[in-house]
Formats: structure tokens, C-alpha cells, sequence
């Protein structure tokens, strides 16, 4: 059977799946024989040391939210509890999360943004897996299936994400910095924030996806910003100097203005909603915003197959499918506090154990009866 020419149409579909092949068989022999073999490896192991942190960093954040988490808990039982930030073991969760930060900011110098963003949901799945483990939590069906989902679709992810391996210089970065495709995109970004920050401000309008919008579109510059300045140590450290130049700089500007204001509209959207609604919402639209970041100001996906496009997209919505699981209708964490005896009244009878009431300025309140006793403010209102 003759070869298809060149420019047929046929030779383009053979192209994509002679790459599916490669990226699905595992036992043959040969050059690029799957996803498991060594040549896969070879090509593919500088983005995989990028996933590697980005994973290890996600996982390492789960535990030190998780920790944090155990630390107030443990605070709330004590009969005085002293301010979290005297706490040992709230400052090692700070201590963590600060180094799986540092592990995602070092990943976007290896990998692209559309591989490194959506593996935030290694984040979500593991925080639930750590907290069932270890905080005692139920474990639901619900949970099982995300977990499923959210693994499967970050394999999809890292064998279909972009292969494109990029020496982020300050020159490459001042080249895609003044692109059209940059300019056209920062202006729209601009326009719609503007129109979002006055309905919000002006009008007074709370919703949640306005507030984590305003947030994404943030993200957006700050995975841009991210990747310029890691890039460029990156670049630094392996071949030529690159922090002597102002665009090196600026970007560090930008990084830093733009996460100082992400974090400020994120603590208002998680004050006005539940934490089980932002996690999952926040998650999707900083996922998306970056991946539209890192196809247009670094043109990421250039050259890329449609199927490959296609089966990226479903590994992203099975990982943001699985987030939601994971977050969908987990209840309220409550305290627990201790019941107190106030024992015997003189001239009453015994009253129960009262609970107390967190919700009101009253440290408790008294069972219903007829011999209730009544508060100094009642008998003052009384007289």
C-alpha cells in the first residue's frame, strides 16, 4: 500500500495516530514505544522533572493545610488556647506550604503553564485523602470516584500536554511580551476586569463567580509572570545570566502585584461563601485563565494535532470533574468543645451539662423548664 503524499489530508490524520501509538503501546520495540519506555523518557524527562515538583509541591501543600487544620482543632480543646501563631505546629504548616510553593514556582521553569496548572488538583485530591487518614474525616463514595477521575485525567495531561521545550531567556520573553497576540489579549483582559471591578465596587455585586473571575484574570498574569521568572533562573543557572536585564524585573513586579491582589479577592470570596463552593470554582477558573495565559503568550499548543488537543481538554475536565467531587457537599467542619457542669443550684434541681453556644455572645444557655433561672438582665428588664 503506497504512503500517503505529503500534503494529503490522509498523511496529517496518519501523523496523529502514529503519535497516539506511540503515546498508548508498551510493549513493542523501537523508537518511542509509549509512554512507558525509555525513549518516551528521554524526550519527555525535562517536562517530567517540572510534573515531579509540581506534584510533590501540590502534595506537600495538602499537608500542610492539613496541619494547620489539625493545629486549630487541637487549640479549640484546650481550656486556654493560646493565638495560633504561637503554635509550633501551625508555624510547620506555614513552613510547608511555603516549600510547596516554592516547588510549583520551580516546575513552571521546566514545563509548560497548560502542563503545570492543572496539576493543582493533586492539591484537592490529596488534602481529602490526608484528612481521611489522618483527621479521622469520612471517606464517601463520592470521594473514591474523584480521586479515580482527577488521577486519571492528570495522566491524560501529561502524556497530551504540549511537548515543546522552551529556553525562557529575558530576550524571548521581551519578544512575546510585545507579540499582537499579547497586546490584543491584555486589552480584552483589562476591559473585562475594569467592567467586573465596577460592578463589584460601584454596584455592590457579591457573586461568586464575579469575585473568583477577577481572580482568574489575575492568575492569568500571574502564571505569565511565574513562568518568565523561573524560566529566566532557570536559564541563568544552566547556560547564561539573565537577571541583569529590566525585564527580569518587571516581571518580578508584575508576580508580586498580581498575587498580592489574587489573595485579597480570593479572602473576600471565601469570607461571603463556603469553602466547599470556592475550592472546586477557583480551581476550574485559574486552571482555565492559565492554560489560556500559556497558549497565547507563549504559544504553547503551536503546531499541535487536534486529537491531542481534544484528549488534553478531556484529561482537564476529568481532573476539574473530580475536584468537584471530591469538594461536593462536605459538610461544616465543627469544633469540639467540652461541656461544662456548672453542678448543683441552691434551692433547683440538678440541671444538665450545657453545651455552649458558639454562635452567640453567651458562653451557654440553660434548658427549657419552668425552673430556669432567669439572668440579671431579665429581672432587671422585668422591674
Amino acid at each position: 500500500m503506497a504512503a500517503p503524499a505529503p500534503g494529503d489530508p490522509g498523511a496529517a490524520a496518519s501523523a496523529v495516530l502514529d503519535e497516539l501509538a506511540r503515546n498508548f503501546t508498551y510493549g513493542a520495540r523501537g523508537a518511542g514505544n509509549g509512554s512507558l519506555s525509555g525513549a518516551w523518557y528521554r524526550r519527555n524527562q525535562i517536562h517530567l522533572f517540572g510534573v515531579l515538583l509540581a506534584i510533590l509541591g501540590n502534595l506537600v501543600i495538602s499537608i500542610s493545610l492539613n496541619i494547620q487544620k489539625y493545629s486549630h482543632l487541637r487549640s479549640a480543646q484546650q481550656e486556654h488556647p493560646r493565638p495560633y501563631f504561637r503554635s509550633v505546629l501551625w508555624w510547620s504548616g506555614i513552613i510547608l506550604m511555603a516549600l510547596g510553593e516554592t516547588g510549583n514556582f520551580a516546575a513552571y521553569g521546566f514545563a509548560p503553564i497548560t502542563l503545570i496548572a492543572p496539576l493543582g488538583c493533586m492539591s484537592v485530591t490529596g488534602s481529602a485523602i490526608i484528612s481521611v487518614m489522618f483527621l479521622r474525616e469520612n471517606l464517601r463514595a463520592s470521594d473514591l470516584l474523584g480521586m479515580t477521575l482527577a488521577l486519571v485525567g492528570t495522566y491524560l495531561l501529561v502524556n497530551f500536554a504540549p511537548n515543546i521545550t522552551q529556553a525562557i531567556s529575558a530576550r524571548t520573553v521581551q519578544y512575546y511580551f510585545v507579540g499582537w497576540q499579547f497586546m490584543i489579549y491584555m486589552i480584552l483582559e483589562i476591559l473585562v476586569f475594569c467592567i467586573l471591578l465596577y460592578f463589584h465596587k460601584r454596584k455592590g455585586m457579591k457573586h461568586i463567580v464575579i469575585l473568583l473571575t477577577l481572580v482568574a484574570l489575575l492568575a492569568s498574569v500571574t502564571v505569565i509572570s511565574v513562568k518568565a521568572v523561573s524560566g529566566m533562573i532557570t536559564f541563568s543557572v544552566t547556560d547564561k545570566m539573565q537577571l541583569t536585564y529590566p525585564i527580569f524585573y518587571i516581571m518580578c513586579i508584575i508576580m508580586i502585584a498580581s498575587c498580592v491582589f489574587q489573595v485579597k479577592l480570593l479572602n473576600q470570596a471565601t469570607k461571603l461563601y463556603n469553602t466547599a463552593m470556592v475550592v472546586p470554582v477557583n480551581h476550574i477558573f485559574f486552571t482555565i485563565s492559565a492554560i489560556i495565559a500559556g497558549i497565547i503568550f507563549y504559544q504553547e499548543f503551536l503546531g499541535a494535532a487536534f486529537l491531542t488537543i481534544f484528549i488534553y481538554l478531556f484529561g482537564c475536565f476529568l481532573s476539574f470533574l473530580g475536584v468537584v467531587l471530591v469538594t461536593r457537599n462536605r459538610e461544616k467542619e465543627h469544633l469540639p468543645q467540652s461541656y461544662i457542669d456548672f453542678g448543683n443550684v441552691p434551692g433547683k434541681q440538678i440541671l444538665d451539662k450545657i453545651q455552649p453556644d458558639s454562635s452567640g455572645l453567651s458562653y451557654g444557655t440553660l434548658p427549657d423548664g419552668s425552673d430556669s433561672i432567669k439572668s440579671p438582665s431579665k429581672e432587671k428588664k422585668g422591674v
